[in-house]
């Protein structure tokens, strides 16, 4: 663990009073210099919002707390270690044990609550001989705190009141890298169902239960059926027209009509040219 006695002489302390409405402002052009820039708050949810704003404006950045899993740790961290990205937004977890190459710039965008968290944030610059520049943005309210801070970390910072586009910012951050903003992504309308074609032949509208067209054999809908009903009266009433030629008598056959009397059945049969027979008792059927 690196020692939090007194911070590296190759260090140099800045403390910017801002107001809350131009915070957000100065710490973005902060953070937008050329060299890599380690930003600390003081809430894993700030430090989250910070990272997604800077993206969203043009500064391409990560986060690092610890609601992020192991992985995601690990894979935000390489990003910034290879230069993917030149702003890593953190709270303190970062502070101790994390080294990365050539940090030219920490920010204290929230102010630590104590002396020994400012040494061990402002320690991730100026590293094995290096230089590097330590900024502390404070509001109003915060300046007695920021006062008392330096004074227990035995640092003599260089104080002013900032306004976004100052050139003490200009000073410490360098030249502002060219970032791309990324272009947005056309995202093309969802086709609905009145869209859709269907293939094959068109569907039968006209109902019934035929195989065939309108005019098949058994019908294909409303007409169909009727003609079809019709042929199979015409068909019965043909039969027994035969039946009745058949029997040589006006009369109609009564053939094969029974009626049910107890437990036995009479049958009456006509012949043809015969007086009529008589049969009972033929048994249960």
């Amino acid at each position: 663990v690196d020692s939090a006695a007194a911070a590296s002489p190759q260090m140099t302390h800045y403390v910017f009073n801002v107001s809350h409405d131009n915070k957000s402002t100065v710490v973005r052009e902060l953070v937008s210099g050329q060299g890599r820039t380690l930003a600390f708050t003081r809430t894993k949810h700030a430090a989250k919002k910070l990272a997604k704003q800077l993206t969203a404006a043009g500064v391409p950045a990560v986060d690092l707390h610890g609601n992020l899993s192991q992985p995601a740790r690990q894979r935000n961290l390489a990003a910034f270690g290879d230069g993917s990205v030149r702003v890593l937004v953190a709270t303190d977890i970062a502070a101790r044990g994390i080294h990365v190459d050539d940090v030219s710039l920490v920010v204290h965008v929230d102010p630590p609550t104590e002396h020994k968290a400012y040494l061990h944030r402002s320690g991730r610059t100026a590293r094995a001989g290096a230089e590097g520049i330590v900024v502390t943005v404070g509001t109003p309210e915060q300046s007695g705190d920021v006062r008392q801070l330096m004074r227990q970390a035995s640092i003599r910072p260089t104080s002013q009141t900032i306004t976004p586009g100052h050139p003490a910012i200009l000073e410490v951050t360098g030249p502002a890298a060219d970032f791309v903003q990324p272009a947005p992504v056309a995202v093309a309308p969802a086709q609905g169902n009145s869209q859709r074609r269907r293939s094959g032949p068109p569907k039968n509208t006209t109902g019934g239960r035929g195989r065939g067209g309108p005019s098949a054999g058994r019908g294909s809908g409303a007409d169909g059926g009727a003609r079809a009903g019709a042929a199979k009266r015409g068909k019965a009433v043909t039969k027994r027209a035969s039946v009745a030629a058949a029997s040589g008598s006006g009369a109609p056959k009564r053939g094969n009509s029974s009626r049910r009397s107890g437990g036995s059945q009479t049958v009456y049969s006509t012949g043809s040219g015969s007086a009529a027979s008589f049969s009972s008792s033929m048994g249960r059927r």
